[in-house]
């Protein structure tokens, strides 16, 4: 048990890689460091996010705080070995983000600026959001 706790720290983190952001929408990629050959591209906002839910819903790591919970146990997700981290970068920004906790139907975590090599917390998507919207808002038009 102990092992696949090491092994799954790793799925907490979504590598996104920003290529646009023009009049407050984003668009890139973005891939879950524990399963690099799936890239998913997103055009908005809301394509991202529902987009890392539903990764993590899959992975059910880490557990969301309102999901059913049960003596039986669930089976675990097909994980596979755990490889480098890719060097891939967006055309304007690159971020890492953590997810430590899904508690009160929000995430609560740590986000990385790759390129500025800045790391933040937040408590909510919301303040996630407010995050990136501020550290893109000087690509606007680009």
């Amino acid at each position: 048990m102990q092992q696949n706790m090491i092994r799954n720290e790793a799925y907490r983190t979504t590598v996104i890689c920003v290529d646009s952001y023009n009049k407050g929408v984003l668009a890139g990629r973005y891939y879950n460091v524990g399963q690099e050959d799936e890239v998913l591209t997103f055009h908005s906002l809301i394509q991202l996010l529902s987009g890392m839910e539903k990764k993590l819903n899959e992975l059910n790591y880490p557990q969301s705080f309102t999901a059913m919970r049960s003596l039986v146990p669930l089976a675990e997700p097909k994980l596979g070995p755990l490889k480098e981290a890719s060097k891939s970068k967006g055309k304007i920004a690159t971020f890492s983000v953590k997810i430590l906790f899904r508690q009160n139907t929000s995430w609560q975590g740590v986000i990385t600026w790759q390129e500025k090599k800045v790391e933040q917390t937040f408590r909510s998507v919301l303040e996630l959001i407010l995050m990136l919207d501020g550290a893109l808002g000087g690509f606007e038009d680009e």
